[in-house]
This record gives C-alpha cells, sequence and structure tokens, in this order.
C-alpha cells in the first residue's frame, strides 16, 4: 500500500509501513547518528522499525555535521 508522507519537508510517495522501513527507502543507513520525529513528536531509535506510518504523516530527520 502506498501512502504520502513528507520527509524533510518534501513530499514522497512510499510503501514503507515503518519509519525503519522509510529511512532504509529514502537511503538512511540505520547505524549512523540521527535523531528522527514524527509530526513534531521524537521517535526513539527503539520504535523505528516498528513505529507505522500513516498518510500525511511528517517524517524529519536531523543527522549532526561536524565542523563550525
Amino acid at each position: 500500500m502506498s501512502r504520502r508522507v513528507f520527509f524533510n519537508g518534501c513530499a514522497v510517495d512510499t510503501g514503507a509501513a515503518t519509519l525503519g522501513e522509510l529511512l532504509v527507502a529514502q537511503g538512511h543507513d540505520l547505524a549512523t547518528a540521527m535523531a528522527c520525529a514524527i509530526n513534531r513528536d521524537f521517535v526513539p531509535r527503539a520504535q523505528w522499525a516498528t513505529r507505522v506510518l500513516a498518510e500525511g504523516d511528517c517524517v524529519d530527520v536531523i543527522v549532526p555535521v561536524t565542523g563550525g
């Protein structure tokens, strides 16, 4: 089942059922340092594999950047 979500502000049609599946589909390595929120609510890493996505969810991924 395909659903439209907003990934870092961009509309994405995806077949991913969970946050973890979406992250992988978007090219993220789940072992790297990053933080995720759905609809502005922080999602702990332990819940990425089970956090189900709904139509219209806003997913924000924040990746730390080194340097200054």
